[in-house]
């Protein structure tokens, strides 16, 4: 954080107070955060996931490192974080581990999330050395077999193997950084292994594990996919036989003041429930950045989030707080 940084957060919790007290949108500043796109490609096939289900209906291709630094440099004087994940498997991009040195030179928060199936020993140690903040590792399971019912495709045994390396290269170099995290997505085939991947971590050394609840799409007749243990479900069973999200759908929503996302060809997207790039309100490839970001179209949508967002489709499934901190 700096100055300018701490004066746009501030800009941008009062612009959002405002707009909810008014039901206008009224946005000052720039954002705090983005996600960008390394890839839509993935090695994996799960279930709930487009780029696994090879279901888009936009292009499939990797970021550029000339296109990201053009866009690195309008918006990273003001920018806290930056997540290099969207769809698809980051570690594909041959250039990732440069994407995130370019902006931790700048000072700026850096995570990505992986299967983690391409952390071999070089990988592992660019990745260290790249000044990545965070790593979020999924490891969907602590047996192969239950593993492999959601990660379709994947080797649990090269999750760990390439765990270790990061942590190996951590010692070598004497750095903090990255903090590793293993994310545990709850589904039914898994759930009775929450305690299991606790002991994992802490035999290998992982800095924090974090239990997520899972997105479905079809989810009002039931999903074999919803876990028994209410804690880890986003959705409740109501008295006529039908799911329904736990959370409530409010007038509201800090995503669209704070942040947004940057597919690999330069779309902007307003957030990250729109996969398959729905709701595009601008491309970076032949307009600047604040001209889409201040622009009237994204206002629009700002206003239809404060009036009526139930009718937007990509909000209908989105959940807050699906994550549990361990």
């Amino acid at each position: 954080m700096n100055p300018l940084r701490i004066w746009n957060a501030a800009q941008l919790f009062f612009s959002f107070g405002a707009s909810r007290l008014f039901q206008r949108a009224l946005h000052v500043g720039s954002p705090m955060s983005i996600s960008i796109e390394p890839t839509t490609s993935c090695n994996l096939r799960c279930p709930e996931c487009p780029s696994g289900l090879r279901a888009f209906t936009r292009p499939t291709g990797m970021l550029d490192p000339v296109f990201f630094k053009k866009i690195l440099d309008q918006i990273s004087p003001r920018l806290t974080l930056i997540n290099f994940y969207f769809q698809g498997e980051p570690f594909l991009n041959r250039h990732l581990t440069s994407l995130i040195k370019m902006a931790a030179d700048k000072k700026i928060y850096t995570s990505t999330s992986t299967n983690a199936h391409y952390l071999d020993d070089e990988t592992a140690r660019k990745t260290v050395e790249s000044g990545l903040s965070r790593l979020i590792i999924s490891i969907d399971g602590t047996t192969q077999e239950s593993y492999q019912q959601y990660r379709i495709g994947g080797n649990l045994d090269k999750v760990i193997q390439g765990t270790k390396r990061i942590i190996e290269w951590k010692k070598k170099l004497n750095s903090s950084t990255p903090h590793v995290i293993f994310q545990f997505l709850v589904v039914k085939p898994n759930e009775h292994q929450t305690n299991d991947v606790l002991k994992l971590a802490e035999e290998l050394n992982v800095d924090e594990v974090k239990f997520k609840t899972a997105q479905v799409y079809d989810f009002e007749n039931g999903n074999p996919l919803i876990p028994e243990n209410n804690k880890y479900s986003r959705y409740r069973l109501k008295p006529d036989g039908k799911w329904e999200l736990k959370n409530k759908m409010e007038n509201h929503c800090w995503r669209m003041w704070q942040g947004c996302v940057i597919t690999w060809d330069g779309s902007l997207l307003p957030c990250c429930f729109d996969k398959d790039a729905q709701n595009r309100i601008g491309n970076l490839s032949d307009n600047n950045f604040n001209s889409i970001w201040k622009g009237t179209e994204y206002n629009k949508f700002r206003n239809a989030v404060l009036t009526n967002r139930q009718e937007i489709d990509i909000c209908k499934n989105c959940t807050e707080g699906t994550e549990v901190f361990v």
